[in-house]
């Protein structure tokens, strides 16, 4: 299920395309608390490093950081804290059943809003080897030399 975001991207995960080779995404909505939807709407948020875990017939987006909102008061969340995913049943039991037999993982490909609702693109990505990198790269570089030429022609 491809997702069609709205806007443009709040945050997006660059390297992810470098280091996974996405097989599939979804969209999925996130619980959030106070003031974190404020600061994810200045863009203060940072999904480099997150992943998705599932537990419990439940989907957590964990190591995502959304920086305090600087007009907040004491009551400002945790930056790092576990966030759960709005997903329908079969969709996390499908993650999970694919996570489990094809030792694949969940991450975060993009945070956008759609009608103000913040939501977050997830990939289900296969962890790339190093040769395969290096040959990903190699094939961009051709293609942008390919491209390059046909323009000057």
């Amino acid at each position: 299920m491809s997702a069609k975001p709205l806007d443009k991207p709040l945050a997006q995960n660059r390297k992810a395309r470098h280091d996974y080779e996405i097989l599939e995404t979804y969209e999925a909505g996130i619980v959030l608390k106070g003031t974190e939807i404020k600061s994810i709407r200045a863009g203060k948020i940072n999904i480099q490093d997150g992943f998705v875990s599932l537990h419990h017939g439940e989907a957590w987006l964990k190591n995502v950081h959304i920086s305090h909102y600087e007009q907040g008061n004491i009551f400002n969340h945790d930056p790092l804290r576990e966030r759960k995913l709005l997903l329908h049943k079969r969709e996390i039991y499908k993650l999970g059943v694919e996570v489990k037999q094809n030792r694949l993982t969940i991450i975060p490909l993009k945070v956008y809003l759609v009608r103000g609702r913040a939501k977050v693109l997830l990939g289900l990505a296969r962890g790339k080897k190093k040769y395969d990198k290096r040959q990903a790269l190699k094939q961009e570089q051709m293609k942008r030399d390919i491209d390059r030429a046909l323009k000057n022609y």
